[in-house]
């Protein structure tokens, strides 16, 4: 078989009728394959999204568009806070989250606590772009284990946590639940935030609905705001947002736009104007939060 004729079919958003929606990627070269102890792992090469990581037939990032998603996911939380010095990110094997953070010289320690060393280690020898350096940086800590377990039994405290986690099925399942937000907001400093992927709303919804009622009681601020990453296919993607001071949600680009000025950071999706119209939700995703 030609390599031009090997395709990767990603089947998407099951329900009890089976997968509703795929989208096909061409495979120009299969880089790795392997099975790791917690769900299986493929690298390939593509043309119009460069390398490409798939973890249990799910696309997680792409050389094409990651920085769309770990843009929005790192600076819409530091930039808010305007004060980060301790970030935690939970999962982000691939090492994007992690680069993103530590691009701010004012964050003093960055932990990433990973469950799976293999995507770690993989995603640093076949897609060395994504962490660019950032698992060499004498702040970032590593820690393989268990997400839920350290949040359950650490002491630390953090100004931003970023949960960059799968969907919730499989190893991500846990990281969903009202227990471990209950966790990330004991070690929260005050004022912190918490920000977790949360999936395409047009496509699920339920993820949406079950986030808030699980963040509301827990946060006095609980919301989400949006991007568009184009391999996250299904229209815009939420990223759940919960706070204890419900003003940094509203601030307004004079309030932000100084502070991404003073980092002087080239960006390629992140604006002030595009963090503060990121909370403007379409109607649909705001009437999902009812």
């Amino acid at each position: 078989m030609k390599a031009a004729d090997i395709w990767f079919d990603e089947r998407l958003y099951s329900n009890e009728d089976g997968p509703g929606y795929a989208q096909r990627f061409r495979v120009s070269s299969m880089v790795y394959e392997a099975d790791t102890d917690f769900q299986e792992l493929v690298i390939f090469d593509t043309a119009a999204f460069g390398r490409v990581l798939a973890l249990d037939g799910v696309i997680q990032t792409t050389e094409g568009d990651e920085f769309v998603y770990h843009e929005m996911l790192a600076h819409v939380p530091i930039f808010a806070h305007g004060a980060v010095r301790r970030v935690l990110i939970v999962g982000g094997g691939d090492g994007g989250a992690l680069r993103e953070v530590l691009r701010h010289p004012t964050v003093e320690q960055a932990v990433m606590v990973e469950l799976d060393r293999t995507v770690v280690d993989l995603c640093r020898e076949y897609m060395p772009s994504l962490s660019a350096g950032a698992f060499d940086d004498p702040r970032a800590e590593l820690v393989i284990t268990d997400g839920v377990k350290f949040m359950a039994e650490t002491d630390r405290r953090f100004d931003v946590i970023i949960v960059d986690s799968t969907d919730p099925i499989g190893p991500g399942e846990v990281l969903f639940t009202s227990a471990f937000y209950a966790d990330c907001r004991r070690c929260l400093t005050p004022g912190g935030v918490l920000v977790t992927q949360n999936g395409v709303p047009m496509m699920q919804p339920r993820e949406v609905t079950t986030t808030h009622r699980r963040l509301a009681p827990i946060f006095a601020d609980a919301s989400f705001y949006v991007a568009v990453v184009p391999t996250y296919v299904g229209g815009m993607m939420t990223l759940a947002w919960a706070s204890d001071n419900a003003a940094l949600r509203r601030q307004t680009v004079a309030d932000i736009a100084p502070r991404v000025a003073a980092a002087g950071l080239d960006l390629r999706y992140y604006t002030a104007g595009l963090h503060v119209g990121a909370f403007a939700l379409p109607g649909y995703i705001s009437r999902l939060m009812d």
